[in-house]
C-alpha cells in the first residue's frame, strides 16, 4: 500500500480508538455526507468472523470469486506469507468485520454511472479498515475484483505515541477515477481524510438518525430524480413571494418520501389500491398537486388560498377553510393524514388520525413549536428545543396508540426530521379505553398552558401517569379481539366519541391575513427617530472610546460599540413595547437599518462606508448589479443628511441619493408582502 496522505491527531479526551471506528462507520453507512455525487448506499451483507472461522472462506461466501485470488489480495493487504489464516490469527484476537455494499450514485444525466459494489474489511486490531471495489464481470452477475482502486483506511501511533491517521492505495499510478463512484486519488486525501479525521476526534453524538432510514434509498434516488425533472420548470413560473426553488424541490423532495413509503406499504399489506390522503395546513398545494398526479386520491386543506392554486388544475382538490380540531375534521375513509411544517396543528395530527379511524395512519413534519393549547414550552435545556419539541409530539403520538417511527428527510431546511405513525399499539376493542386516555392527556396539556401563564411549572405528577397509561393498557388487552379487529371494515371505522363540536374552546387557527412584522407597518417618522437616536449615541460612543486618534487623525467619525442591552436602555419603555409589539423588538429595527448599522454577535455599531473605498476597484470587477452611478436612486443617503461628517463615499459612489436633486421615482410597484408556505 501506498501511503497518499497522513495527517497527526490530537485526542485530549481519550476518544482514540473508538471514535476512528464511529468515523469509518459513517463513511461506510453515510457516504453521501463526503461524495456529494453519491445517493447513499445499502448494505447488502455483513458477517463476523471469529478465531476459529475461515476469513477467507467468508470472503469467498460474499464475493463468489476464486479463494486462490482472494489468498494473493489478503496477503498483498496484510502483508503477510501466503499462510494467510494462520498468519493473521497469529496478530489477530480481536477478529474482523466483513461488508458488501452497493454504493448508490446519484440519479443525473451527467454522471451516467450505475451503483457499484464494494467489500470493506474492518481489521479491528490493526485498527485498518479496507475497501475493495467489485465489478459485475456479466449479466449473471459474476463479480470480480478491481484491484486498481483497492485503497486502506489506518489510525496508528508513532515512536512519540502521536496518533496519525492515513489513507493508502494499492495500486497508486493505475488508480481509475470516474468522478462517482471512484473519486480521484487526491480527493481521498484532501477530502475524505480530513473528515475521517474530523470525526475521529470530536465528540459529538447526533441526536437525529441518519436520513431516510425507514425506506429504500434506490427508490428514493430514482423517484426523485424523475419529480425532479418533471416539476423543475416550475420555478420559473412560481407565482408567491417565497424562494421558488426551495419550495419547489422540498416539495418534491417530501412527496418522493412519502411516494416510497406508501409503495412499500402497499406491497409489504398487499393493498389493492393506492393510498388516499389528506394534507392538513397544505399552504402553496404543491406537494398535494404531485401525489394526485402520482394516482393518490386526495386533497389539501388551509386557511388561506394561494395564488398558485389556480395553475393546478381541477383534479388537483385544494380547500380553503380554517381546520379547528374536533368532529367537523375527521376523515374516516382516509388512509393518511400529512402535516407538513402545519405549524398550530402539528401536535394534533396523531390526535385527528386516531380518532378519525383506527386504519388512518399519518406524516409530520414539525417546524414551528406549538402545543396543543397555543406556544409551546419548554421543560428543561438538557437538549435542544428542537428535539424537546420532537420527543413531545413523539409522546403525543404515542398517547394517541401510536407506535411512532422517526426519520431524517433529504431536504433544504433546518427542520427536517418527519414522525410518522403506520401503527398501533394497541388492539382494536381497547378504542374507547385508549380514547378516554386521550382525554386525559388533552385536559393534562390545558392544564399545562394554564401553569405556564400563571408562571408555575407544567410538569406534574399527572402528566408521568397519562405518559405510562398506554402500556397498562396494552398489557390488559383481550386476545379475542384479534380475529375481530380483520373483520371490521375500512368505511366503517369512525371511532368519533366525543361529543358534538370542537374538542376545545380556545384554539386558535391562523389569521386569514397574515400580517407582516418587519418594521413595514410602523411610522416612518417614529423608524427616523429611533435610527437618530441610536446612531447619535453610538457617535457619542466613538469620541469617548477613541479619543486620542480621533483628535490626532480628525477622521471621519466611525462611532463605538454598543451592546444591544446598552442601546436599549437609551430607548423608553413605550418606545420598546411598540417595537416589540410591531416587529418583534429593536434587533430587528436596526437590522433593517443595513444602511446605518451593523448588528453583529449582540453589538451594534455605525457600518462603516470608508472600507468600501479601499476595496472599490476589486468590486467593480466582482459586480453584477450596475455601479451606482447607473442605480435608480430612491431615498436619501442617511449619512449625507444626518452624519457630522456627511457620507464617507462620493455621490457616484453612493447608492443614495446625495440630495433631493438625485432622487428618482421607483421603477417598481410597491407590493405587499404576505409569507406563505
Amino acid at each position: 500500500m501506498t501511503v497518499i496522505r497522513e495527517i497527526t491527531l490530537e485526542d485530549p479526551t481519550g476518544a482514540l480508538p473508538e471514535r476512528f471506528w464511529s468515523a469509518v462507520d459513517v463513511w461506510i453507512e453515510k457516504p453521501h455526507v463526503v461524495n456529494r455525487r453519491l445517493c447513499g448506499m445499502k448494505l447488502c451483507d455483513e458477517r463476523e468472523v471469529h478465531e476459529k472461522e475461515n476469513l477467507l472462506q467468508v470472503l469467498q461466501d460474499l464475493s463468489k470469486i476464486d479463494v486462490t485470488i482472494l489468498s494473493e489480495l489478503v496477503a498483498t493487504i496484510h502483508c503477510c506469507s501466503q499462510d494467510v489464516h494462520s498468519n493473521l490469527w497469529a496478530r489477530n484476537s480481536e477478529g474482523y468485520k466483513i461488508l458488501l455494499r452497493s454504493v448508490i450514485p446519484k440519479s443525473s444525466p451527467r454522471y451516467k454511472t450505475s451503483a457499484g459494489k464494494e467489500m470493506i474489511i474492518k481489521d479491528f486490531c490493526n485498527k485498518r479498515a479496507t475497501f475493495i471495489p467489485l465489478v459485475e464481470e456479466n449479466s449473471e452477475g459474476m463479480l470480480r475484483l478491481k484491484q486498481t482502486n483497492i485503497y486502506q483506511v489506518q489510525l496508528a501511533e508513532n515512536a512519540s505515541h502521536q496518533w496519525l491517521i492515513s489513507v493508502s492505495a494499492l495500486c497508486l499510478e493505475d488508480w481509475e477515477a470516474d468522478g462517482v463512484i471512484y473519486p480521484k486519488v487526491s480527493w481521498l486525501g484532501a477530502e475524505l481524510l480530513s473528515k475521517l479525521a474530523k470525526w475521529s476526534t470530536e465528540n459529538k453524538i447526533s441526536e437525529f438518525k441518519s436520513t431516510l432510514s425507514l425506506i429504500s434509498v434506490e427508490k428514493y434516488n430514482s423517484t426523485y430524480h424523475r419529480l425532479k425533472e418533471q416539476y423543475k420548470e416550475m420555478v420559473k413560473v412560481w407565482p408567491e413571494v417565497t424562494d421558488p426553488e426551495k419550495f419547489v424541490f422540498e416539495d418534491v423532495a417530501i412527496a418522493t418520501y412519502l411516494l416510497v413509503l406508501w409503495e412499500e406499504e402497499q406491497i409489504k399489506k398487499s393493498l389493492p389500491e393506492k393510498q388516499s390522503f389528506v394534507d392538513l395546513g397544505c399552504g402553496n398545494g404543491l406537494l398535494v398537486h404531485i401525489l394526485t398526479n402520482e394516482g393518490h386520491r386526495g386533497k389539501g386543506i388551509d386557511v388561506r388560498r394561494r395564488k398558485i392554486w389556480d395553475m393546478y388544475g381541477p383534479q388537483t382538490l385544494l380547500e380553503e377553510c380554517a381546520i379547528i380540531p374536533g368532529d367537523s375534521f375527521l376523515f374516516p375513509g382516509i388512509d393518511w393524514l400529512i402535516g407538513n411544517h402545519s405549524d398550530e396543528l402539528t401536535p394534533w395530527l396523531p390526535v385527528i388520525a386516531a380518532r378519525s379511524s383506527y386504519f388512518c395512519r399519518y406524516f409530520v413534519l414539525p417546524c414551528c413549536f406549538f402545543d396543543l393549547y397555543g406556544k409551546y414550552c419548554r421543560k428543561q435545556s438538557r437538549n435542544t428545543q428542537y428535539r424537546e419539541y420532537l420527543d413531545f409530539v413523539i409522546e403525543v403520538g404515542s398517547i394517541c396508540g401510536f407506535q411512532v417511527e422517526e426519520d431524517t428527510l433529504r431536504i433544504p431546511s433546518t427542520k427536517r426530521v418527519c414522525l410518522i405513525g403506520k401503527e398501533r399499539s394497541y388492539s382494536y376493542c381497547d378504542e374507547i379505553h385508549i380514547d378516554e386516555q386521550r382525554k386525559d392527556y388533552i385536559n393534562s396539556r390545558q392544564q399545562c398552558s394554564l401553569n405556564v401563564a400563571s408562571g408555575t411549572s407544567c410538569f406534574t405528577e399527572r402528566n408521568c401517569e397519562t405518559s405510562n397509561s398506554t402500556d397498562n393498557i396494552n398489557n390488559e388487552s383481550s386476545k379475542s379481539c384479534s380475529d375481530e379487529r380483520t373483520q371490521v371494515s375500512h368505511d366503517k371505522c369512525n371511532l368519533n366519541t366525543s361529543s358534538s363540536g370542537s374538542w376545545i374552546t380556545n384554539f386558535q387557527p391562523r389569521e386569514k391575513t397574515e400580517q407582516v412584522r418587519n418594521c413595514a407597518s410602523l411610522p416612518r417618522d417614529f423608524i427616523n427617530s429611533v435610527v437618530l437616536q441610536v446612531a447619535s449615541a453610538l457617535l457619542e460612543a466613538g469620541k469617548s472610546q477613541n479619543q486620542s486618534a480621533y483628535k490626532q487623525e480628525r477622521a471621519w467619525n466611525k462611532g463605538g460599540t454598543l451592546t444591544l442591552r446598552e442601546v436599549a436602555e437609551l430607548l423608553s419603555k413605550d418606545t420598546l413595547q411598540k417595537l416589540k409589539n410591531e416587529c418583534g423588538g429593536l434587533q430587528t429595527l436596526l437590522k433593517n437599518s443595513h444602511q446605518v448599522f451593523e448588528v453583529q454577535n449582540g453589538n451594534v455599531r455605525i457600518r462603516d462606508w470608508t472600507m468600501l473605498k479601499q476595496s472599490d476597484d476589486c468590486l467593480e470587477k466582482k459586480r453584477k448589479l450596475p455601479p451606482p452611478e447607473e442605480v435608480c436612486k430612491t431615498r436619501i443617503c442617511w449619512f449625507f443628511a444626518n452624519h457630522p461628517d456627511g457620507c464617507p463615499l462620493t455621490s457616484e459612489r453612493c447608492s443614495y441619493a446625495h440630495g433631493a436633486g438625485e432622487l428618482r421615482p421607483s421603477q417598481f410597484k410597491s407590493k405587499k408582502k404576505v409569507h406563505h408556505r
